[in-house]
């Protein structure tokens, strides 16, 4: 039957990550290469630091206890131009790898070149508080023994957030090379409780003047900096102010190509003043909502640096406290790709009715990737129209979730299906991923054969296919595997639906994160 899901907000991280065994062969026999031979331990350190360069971030913090000349040599700024961290998350308790971050902090943060620093100070789900999240009752309410707990962790979480934020713009305040930095934080839950809300602070020892002190040292950063590339900051909760970006200083305001910054609740983070000051932007990533006629207007001047990628989150969450009115029109979006020929977009809405969809795509909006994510909202038939329609020149990437206990048929009262449709008309779409919505399976290998070999990644989840019974009669075997039979050989490859929900239900912040990362690199 059916699988059931939880609401977006509820979601427990479940994408587990690649850890990579080290070879203990390969190190032993680097060892007796360097030591175990006559005057070995003569070489130059030069030469051994050369040697170290090949391995592995993980490798060089092991080797590095093996005696005190390679302890010396690994922690060369040399090897530490890249630092790529993640804390918490993945079955790992956040504040117990607070010592690990200050200590690589401590070491690289003064010389580090490029950061990219993703937080999980909340391993799973802060509501549930018993060990099977599936468990817990959505109409019931927490007792108080419960709460309390609730309450204990909340504070803890985010005591820890704050104190590794800390730990980090301290070590790099006074960076002068530092050239790419990219932060995100997993603390949508943690916002839920009202981070920002003074009432909440004061629950935790110093909350207030934490806040303010990151604030001040990430304004510090972006001061004393020189030859900033790429500026990224995602969801880490009370360090952007409208204020930041103000304190960027001239040389890295003309190098910077790359400008991210979003947060769940705030206003406008970048002024059309400070916006203007980056003339060289390549790529940029904002709210929707932020994303204003004037704005639009700035990046379709002549006179500047044409934009090649712009990512856009509309967060239905925070349509409640921030309007669409004032953002880009259909003649702005007109003006820009003029100037910026090669400009392509990225969308992800999520938990956004189908209506406020409508408004925001317009017709000369190049949109390459979309990302519908909801749970109580489906997509309609008629916003699946719209879409396959204006941009069947140039959608590549099509993600089509929902996360909630039903699954709608999109092709109810419908001669063909919404779907078929946009893999037919959307002659460029290269990936699409469908979960939570009927798909049926005629019409899967109808999508199939339509875009063949071309469609790259075609995902589907078990859950979401339904098998006509009329069909099924005429056919021999199982369905199943007539199903995968029929698919493999439309799209030239072996093809099998999805099993695993957690591929599609990941935290949506964190996979805007990552995608509008990859999609801004790869211009």
């Amino acid at each position: 039957g059916k699988k059931s899901g939880t609401p977006i907000a509820l979601r427990t991280e479940k994408i587990s990550r690649m850890r990579g065994e080290t070879s203990s062969r390969k190190l032993k026999e680097l060892a007796m290469a360097l030591c175990g031979g006559v005057g070995a331990m003569a070489l130059p350190s030069e030469l051994i630091v050369h040697i170290f360069s090949f391995l592995s971030d993980r490798d060089k913090l092991r080797a590095s206890a093996v005696c005190s000349r390679w302890r010396e040599c690994l922690f060369y700024p040399a090897l530490w131009t890249e630092l790529k961290l993640r804390i918490g998350g993945g079955g790992c308790s956040s504040s117990d790898e607070t010592p690990k971050l200050e200590f690589l902090m401590r070491k690289f943060g003064s010389f580090v070149r490029e950061l990219q620093l993703e937080l999980a100070p909340v391993e799973g789900n802060l509501s549930h508080l018993n060990s099977d999240p599936s468990s817990a009752r959505m109409d019931q309410p927490p007792g108080p023994d419960s709460d309390a707990q609730h309450k204990e962790r909340w504070r803890d979480a985010v005591a820890t957030y704050l104190d590794q934020v800390l730990c980090v713009f301290t070590s790099i305040r006074n960076n002068r090379n530092l050239q790419k930095l990219s932060l995100y934080g997993d603390t949508f839950i943690l916002q839920q409780e009202g981070l920002l809300d003074s009432s909440h602070l004061h629950l935790i020892h110093q909350g207030d003047k934490k806040i303010n002190e990151i604030q001040q040292l990430f304004m510090e950063v972006l001061s004393n900096s020189r030859q900033l590339r790429w500026l990224s900051c995602s969801f880490m909760l009370g360090l952007v102010t409208p204020c930041s970006l103000s304190c960027l200083s001239n040389p890295s305001a003309e190098t910077l190509q790359h400008l991210s910054l979003l947060d769940h609740q705030l206003g406008p983070l970048v002024s059309p003043s400070e916006l203007d000051r980056l003339s060289n932007l390549h790529s940029l990533a904002l709210d929707f909502t932020d994303f204003t006629s004037e704005l639009c207007g700035l990046l379709a001047s002549p006179r500047r640096t044409p934009l090649h990628r712009l990512s856009l989150l509309l967060n239905g969450a925070t349509l409640e406290f921030k309007s669409l009115e004032g953002t880009a029109t259909e003649d702005n979006w007109k003006a820009l790709v003029r100037v910026s020929a090669n400009l392509r977009v990225y969308v992800m809405a999520l938990e956004v009715d189908s209506s406020e969809l409508l408004r925001v795509l317009k017709p000369s909006l190049p949109l390459e990737r979309l990302h519908l994510d909801s749970y109580s909202m489906p997509v309609t038939d008629a916003t699946l129209e719209l879409i396959s329609q204006q941009y069947n020149k140039t959608l590549t990437h099509f993600l089509l979730l929902r996360d909630g206990p039903d699954f709608p048929d999109l092709s109810i009262n419908r001669n063909e299906d919404p779907l078929v449709l946009l893999a037919w008309r959307c002659t460029q779409l290269a990936v699409l991923v469908i979960h939570g919505y009927t798909v049926w399976s005629h019409n899967l290998v109808a999508i199939s054969r339509l875009r063949g070999s071309s469609l790259r990644v075609l995902t589907v989840s078990e859950d979401s296919i339904d098998f006509d019974p009329d069909q099924s009669v005429c056919m021999e075997g199982d369905p199943v595997h007539n199903l995968v039979k029929e698919v493999s050989l439309g799209l030239g490859r072996v093809w099998q639906p999805c099993l695993d929900s957690s591929v599609f239900l990941s935290e949506p912040t964190q996979h805007f994160h990552h995608e509008l990362r990859a999609f801004s690199m790869g211009m």
